[in-house]
């Protein structure tokens, strides 16, 4: 596991975005952050599991979390600036954006992934990432300090057989992590990185490895450390690195 102790108040006043923050890593990543601080913005498609962890962090007594239903498969240009455009008038800026959320799509061989299936994947795991990091960039920008994280995986480092649609989108989040961190380096308050979460107790992981026992995978909770050091200030100058929780 990464090796790292946040201390309770790490993301005190602070204003962190995660992606598919209804269940699994992003989930808990919503939940760590509010018990460390942060008012934590629950992105997701489903608002009865958004709704679930707000409800859990309140229970905790943490900062107040917001609820946003957003489907990021069909959500359109106008959608993304209404949704900067909340969040500025509601909160004047952002601190940290974890992109979590991501679909896996079919595994199966190049020659018979379907353009539509591609496409899919590609609209959740690419095209909604970049437009959710170039419309809320300037509100990063008026953090003191943000950081803006990225889920990656191993078949996103090197390609793998059968991971097509998933591993290409793989490829390309690690591309768009490192153009940003060229972009805001010296320029802007903003940092980019990203993380291969491995092997974890997640629906996805059970889904593209059915016959794994999942007991043998650390829980997303067990994870946590890595997405607490990055999004907290510990990680300042950490700019365009590729890390791994496990």
């Amino acid at each position: 596991m990464f090796d790292y102790t946040a201390r309770p108040e790490l993301l005190k006043d602070r204003v962190i975005l995660v992606t598919g923050a209804g269940r699994g890593i992003g989930a808990a990543a919503a939940k760590t952050y509010a018990a460390h601080g942060a008012t934590v913005l629950l992105l997701g498609k489903t608002e009865a599991n958004l709704t679930e962890v707000y409800d859990a962090i309140e229970a905790a007594g943490h900062p107040q979390p917001a609820v946003i239903p957003f489907n990021l498969e069909t959500a359109l240009p106008h959608q993304y600036d209404e949704l900067a455009a909340m969040i500025e008038t509601e909160f004047g800026h952002l601190d940290g954006l974890l992109h979590n959320a991501s679909i896996i799509g079919p595994r199966t061989p190049i020659e018979q992934l379907s353009g539509e299936n591609f496409m899919r994947v590609m609209q959740v795991n690419v095209n909604a990432m970049f437009m959710l990091t170039s419309t809320l960039l300037p509100l990063l920008k008026l953090s003191q300090d943000a950081s803006v994280v990225f889920t990656s995986s191993s078949v996103g480092r090197k390609g793998r057989a059968y991971w097509g649609a998933y591993g290409v989108s793989k490829f390309a989040t690690e591309g768009l992590m490192q153009t940003l961190a060229d972009e805001v380096d010296g320029v802007a308050p903003v940092r980019s990185n990203s993380i291969n979460p491995g092997g974890t107790r997640t629906s996805m992981r059970a889904q593209a490895y059915p016959g794994e026992n999942p007991l043998n995978n650390p829980t997303p909770e067990e994870i946590m450390p890595v997405y607490l050091y990055l999004m907290g200030p510990d990680s300042a100058g950490i700019n365009g690195q590729a890390f791994n929780a496990q």
